[in-house]
């Protein structure tokens, strides 16, 4: 009898100190907006683009109770990507964007609310959409390398959830979909605001 209460009793201390832990990692889900900024260029080429919306899902280990590593991948439905050339040429491409990226991120906690601020390298993958929307140019997949950066804000609705909100920005080249004439020469900041729920374990 004495054996059965002393490993209950053991058991209920595990079980409190697990409780008490903290949690190490979260897996975020969250929709998505990409925003490209309009650009001119000394080539003669404009480009302009539409809204587009999509999802993101998102994985954060803990290093400290302040700092994480974060690893995301996103895809957005479709955004149409206009081109001008020489004020006469137009082109439109339907577009599909992935996205791949990793970064630092760093936490501060003000009772259930935790703003963050985040920064690393990040990967588009622009998905050229053959329908009646894209023009009759051959237009190839074409991966952009750069660099992303953001802050945002954490709501805890309970310890094993949050709501998060953030804005997030991603540097990289201005696509040509593999064609010389629709090159800007420039680099451009996309928008990329999101809103999920995490789950922490």
């Amino acid at each position: 009898m004495k054996k059965i209460a002393f490993i209950a009793f053991l058991l209920a201390v595990c079980v409190s100190v697990g409780r008490a832990q903290e949690s190490r990692q979260d897996i975020s889900i969250s929709g998505t907006g990409i925003y490209e900024p309009f650009k001119a260029s000394s080539t003669d080429v404009q480009v302009a683009a539409t809204v587009g919306e999509g999802a993101m899902i998102s994985y954060r280990f803990m290093l400290t109770p302040s700092s994480a590593l974060e690893a995301n991948y996103g895809i957005t439905y479709s955004n149409k990507i206009h081109y001008l050339v020489s004020n006469t040429n137009n082109y439109m491409v339907n577009t599909r964007t992935q996205e791949i990226s990793f970064a630092y991120v760093r936490s501060f906690t003000f009772r259930k609310f935790n703003p963050f601020v985040e920064g690393g390298p990040g990967v588009l993958i622009f998905l050229p959409i053959r329908d009646s929307t894209t023009t009759s140019l051959d237009v190839k997949q074409q991966t952009g390398i750069g660099g992303l950066y953001g802050a945002g804000i954490a709501y805890e609705i309970s310890p094993s959830f949050d709501i998060r909100a953030e804005y997030r920005g991603i540097v990289t080249k201005v696509p040509t979909f593999g064609y010389s004439q629709l090159d800007t020469k420039r680099w451009y900041n996309i928008s990329y605001p999101a809103i999920g729920v995490a789950y922490h374990f």
